[in-house]
């Protein structure tokens, strides 16, 4: 009897010791996603709540999760600078930014991909058929003016049409705005000639009469790439590290379910998006060959160069792992 009492004290002890340490990580988790089919693993996350599942089985409890929505990376890696946002996402551009400006200090790096995607730059006039066409009457709008992934891919493309010296020839013509009002700014006939988008948006455009593709960024660097990522600082991982666990195991889920049954994927974000264009649409962009939902990332360096050189950035990565946590190094990245 007596063993017994003293072995259910050390384990009230034990229990007592280790509660706090489970407690010391956050019990709120901020997570940031923009507009579009994208960042259909995150929608996955939140109404499935996944990350909470996840959480419990770590031992964290109930943790609450809170979802943000912008309209562009650069306010999400203010907000995530400013310790207001704990896990960002967005297109390869801004988190490449924000890569190279905290390395040895907040130590931002990318937690996974999310997926390979084509992106494309629409018009409605009729004479612009290449990106030489443009001229000084048109305007190009995309998420955010020369750091969104969008804008970036723009540069890159002039940097082939015009010589590297001119990337930015195309610049002046860009207009910052939030994918759905671009489509909505190209589609009225005002002064936006142009949209650098993303699914769906971009199949929604060709589906009206006189809007057609100039480009898709697979063409620019010659194949499939990573199109949007998720990305923290270092510091959240090094003091979260149940919490960031449970966000991998989350999204690695949402992910397996999307391609478990890609039809009912379409349905998900039908009703969670509130989305009230035609279901083929949605199917469509989902089943694209070109489309893949993954975790692992696609060509991250063939843009972290450019940036480098273009000198958007001031650093480029030996490698594609310099710029992600540890956790998804086994992956084949490039």
């Amino acid at each position: 009897m007596q063993r017994r009492s003293i072995a259910l004290w050390l384990a009230a002890i034990v229990t007592a010791i280790a509660a706090p340490v489970a407690r010391a990580e956050v019990d709120t988790v901020r997570i940031a996603q923009q507009f579009g089919i994208t960042y259909l693993p995150l929608m996955y996350m939140e109404h499935q709540h996944l990350l909470e599942k996840h959480a419990k089985a770590e031992g964290l409890g109930d943790v609450k999760v809170e979802w943000v929505q912008f309209g562009s990376g650069t306010g999400m890696n203010d907000a995530l600078l400013s310790g207001n946002l704990d896990f960002a996402s967005g297109g390869l551009g801004p988190f490449i930014t924000l890569w190279a400006k905290t390395r040895g200090n907040l130590e931002v790096r990318g937690v996974c991909a999310m997926n390979n995607m084509p992106l494309y730059l629409n018009t409605r006039d009729p004479n612009v058929k290449t990106i030489k066409d443009f001229t000084t009457n048109d305007k190009i709008a995309l998420p955010a003016v020369k750091v969104s992934f969008q804008a970036v891919n723009l540069e890159m493309a002039a940097a082939k049409a015009f010589g590297e010296q001119n990337y930015s020839r195309l610049d002046p013509l860009t207009v910052s705005m939030k994918h759905p009002d671009g489509m909505a700014a190209l589609l009225s006939g005002n002064e936006v000639t142009a949209h650098f988008t993303a699914p769906p948006f971009q199949y929604q455009e060709l589906e009206h009469k006189g809007i057609h593709k100039v480009l898709d960024s697979y063409s620019i660097v010659g194949g499939p790439h990573t199109f949007t990522v998720v990305w923290a600082s270092g510091k959240f991982r090094e003091k979260n590290p149940g919490i960031y666990k449970a966000f991998l195991a989350a999204f690695n889920e949402a992910i397996d379910e999307i391609n478990k049954d890609k039809q009912a994927a379409a349905d998900n974000y039908i009703l969670w998006q509130k989305y009230k264009g035609p279901r083929d649409l949605v199917v469509k962009v989902i089943e694209d060959p070109l489309v893949k939902f993954t975790t692992t990332p696609n060509k991250v360096t063939t843009y972290a160069d450019f940036m480098q050189k273009i000198g958007s950035v001031k650093v480029k990565p030996a490698s594609w792992k310099d710029m992600f946590f540890p956790e998804v190094h086994d992956l084949p990245g490039s």
